[in-house]
């Protein structure tokens, strides 16, 4: 596989997941002792964390966009932002570099159609939830996101940074996120997108009834395919 460039550290609990997914993967296609070529961008949480909370994103699409240059620089045949949240930004990340960034709602789509499934539940921060960088993606796939409601919004959002960002996983939580599912499942929910990377620490399939969306896995799986498609190619030109 070729190198792929992780915009990571958004938090150091959901880019350990993309570590592992795709040395994981490496590793089942190529066997052992085989591991994944990456190189990874990692930011400080708390700045980021603080430029969110004041809507900041003009200085984050910067600091993202240089994350991005930094990566390139360094090799990278593709980039991956390791957090659904902050997508807001790639648009700043693709302008900045002359290679593929993989638009994780976009890997998502994909994988929820391959289900049949036109409509789903999504999870994740306040600002994955609520603006529309993440929803607008899937219906233009022709899927419809039913998005908790303001008590529940609090709940996943709160839940994501007091806890799990830390690595912190309190069964509680668990049962919250639970109940909140089932309560979209009534709503019509076909499947449950976990659209925050963190989200995977506290959920998995055996806790849903339907098919959910691991998009930390998808995202990884995603950049791993098209990183071996990229070395194949190259192969047949050379």
């Amino acid at each position: 596989m070729k190198k792929i460039g992780l915009i990571g550290g958004i938090t150091p609990e959901s880019t350990i997941l993309y570590y592992r997914i795709l040395n994981q993967l490496n590793l089942n296609n190529l066997g052992s002792p085989h591991s994944a070529q990456v190189v990874i961008n990692s930011f400080d949480f708390g700045q980021i964390s603080n430029l969110q909370k004041v809507s900041n994103w003009k200085m984050l699409n910067k600091i993202m966009a240089e994350a991005g240059k930094n990566l390139e620089d360094a090799g990278a045949n593709c980039i991956i932002i390791c957090a659904n949240t902050m997508h807001l930004c790639i648009d700043a990340v693709k302008k900045a570099v002359n290679i593929p960034v993989i638009h994780i709602a976009e890997a998502t789509a994909k994988s929820i159609i391959e289900k049949k499934i036109t409509k789903v539940a999504l999870l994740g921060t306040k600002y994955t939830m609520e603006k529309d960088f993440f929803t607008d993606v899937l219906s233009s796939f022709k899927i419809k996101a039913i998005i908790p409601n303001l008590e529940e919004r609090e709940i996943i959002h709160n839940v994501i940074y007091d806890e799990l960002s830390i690595g912190i996983i309190n069964p509680t939580s668990k049962e919250k996120y639970i109940n909140i599912i089932n309560r979209l499942l009534k709503d019509g929910a076909e499947g449950v997108i976990l659209g925050c990377t963190e989200i995977p620490l506290l959920i998995s399939q055996k806790d849903v009834s339907v098919p959910i969306f691991d998009t930390t896995k998808i995202h990884a799986t995603a950049a791993f395919e098209f990183s071996i498609k990229f070395e194949q190619q190259q192969q047949q030109q050379q």
